[in-house]
């Protein structure tokens, strides 16, 4: 069974709303064998939305869309998709009881907006997806061999529906077909060299099996997905082309599991007993938060110094003075003594440290925009990198994260094999 999700909302194409919704069914899809063959974000107006569902139909057997279904004038999906499938908007007494119900819970005295009464009103031809949680209801249609699911755009409703209406729908459309995804997550290698690397190995690859490059700033995923119907030898078979990938790509291999880098550090520091602290300077306390984001940080996670003025570099993390003024804020001498006094305070098997200039102003000649220093410090020693990125602040700090947490992992498997 093929899907296609089509979303609805001009504040998605303005880039006002970020559109999580298509990535979390593409996940619960993928989950239950259905493959994703097209992702749409299209305009609240009539031609868009007809056309879309025209195109949609010619590729798929599931057509999810989300959003539109609102009270106000801007949505105008319903009476589009009536109109689409030849049919009429009829009020539901349940629905409008329903959302009766919740103005009078939640309106504080206020007579429900005439507008609201719309709310109940669904396609004739359709079967309602009664919606718990909110006040727009799904639809379900099945039309010309195809299955449409109209779902609500605020994310908590349309999961609601998806999950509890629709899913038990679907078992009865789903072919005896497997889907099985294998990833080798690699860090410190770019993917055009990564595909070098594997060349021969892809080559092999049956024709059910593909594999897709992900790359990610310092991070290359790597996934194998292979489509069949025996279960048990498919994960064999794609299981054993992603071993002989991690074997080849060893030194920069992180996980042999769909994780990101900062997960893995979190999950093989605290599961190895090592503690980690982090002082910071361009990074302003973003390198600590990637780490603390990871639920379980607080196993293997000491503290974070965002220690942007020198005082602070002096008094809380013992960088000499005379180090300061001899080589300045970024530079190789302040980022070691960074390192060592973080991991030294926070009583850590390992610290990193961050300097750098962000930009886009701060540069000199000396020091440009985008020079960076990073050092960690480990139980045997403490390495050090320069870095030259551009003018672009957000993405000096993005680059100088990736850096430093490929730094500590490199050093980390160093030091795991002494």
């Amino acid at each position: 069974m093929n899907a296609e999700i089509i979303t609805i909302g001009d504040e998605i194409l303005l880039g006002q709303v970020v559109d999580t919704n298509s990535a979390w069914l593409g996940q619960l899809l993928d989950a239950q064998n259905i493959a994703v063959r097209q992702i749409t974000s299209i305009s609240d107006n009539r031609e868009a939305i007809t056309h879309a569902l025209d195109e949609a139909a010619k590729r798929s057997d599931l057509i999810i869309v989300t959003g539109g279904l609102g009270p106000t004038k801007d949505d105008v999906t319903k009476e589009t998709i009536a109109s689409y499938f030849q049919t009429t908007l009829i009020r539901d007494e349940q629905v409008l009881s329903h959302v009766m119900s919740i103005f009078e819970k939640f309106g504080n005295g206020r007579p429900m907006p005439a507008m609201n009464y719309g709310q109940a009103d669904v396609l004739a031809c359709s079967e309602v997806l009664f919606n718990d949680v909110g006040t727009a209801p799904g639809m379900w249609v099945e039309h010309e061999g195809r299955c449409f699911a109209f779902l609500p755009g605020v994310p908590f409703e349309m999961k609601f529906l998806l999950e509890k209406r629709v899913l038990p729908k679907l078992s009865a459309f789903r072919a005896n077909v497997n889907i099985y995804h294998a990833h080798v997550i690699t860090m410190g290698i770019g993917e055009s060299y990564l595909a070098e690397l594997i060349a021969d190995i892809e080559a092999e690859l049956p024709s059910y099996i593909r594999l897709a490059y992900l790359p990610k700033l310092g991070t290359v995923r790597l996934r194998l997905s292979a489509v069949g119907v025996d279960a048990g030898g498919l994960k064999e078979e794609t299981d054993s082309f992603a071993q002989r990938i991690a074997t080849r790509t060893e030194p920069y291999l992180v996980a042999e599991k769909d994780v990101t880098i900062e997960e893995a550090i979190v999950e093989e520091f605290a599961k190895d007993g090592i503690r980690l602290a982090i002082a910071e300077s361009c990074t302003g306390g973003l390198l600590a938060g990637s780490i603390t984001a990871v639920s379980g940080a607080s196993a293997m996670f000491d503290c974070g110094i965002v220690a942007y003025h020198n005082r602070i570099k002096q008094q809380l993390l013992g960088v000499d003075e005379e180090i300061l003024k001899a080589f300045g804020a970024v530079s190789e001498q302040t980022v070691i003594q960074m390192a060592e006094g973080v991991k030294r305070v926070g009583g850590a098997t390992y610290g990193i440290a961050t300097s750098g200039i962000a930009g886009p102003t701060g540069g000199t000649p000396e020091k440009p925009v985008g020079t960076v220093w990073i050092a960690v410090a480990g139980p045997f020693e403490t390495v050090t990198q320069l870095f030259h990125f551009r003018n672009d602040r957000q993405v000096n700090i993005e680059r100088s994260i990736a850096q430093a947490l490929n730094m500590l992992w490199k050093l980390y498997k160093k030091d795991k094999g002494k």
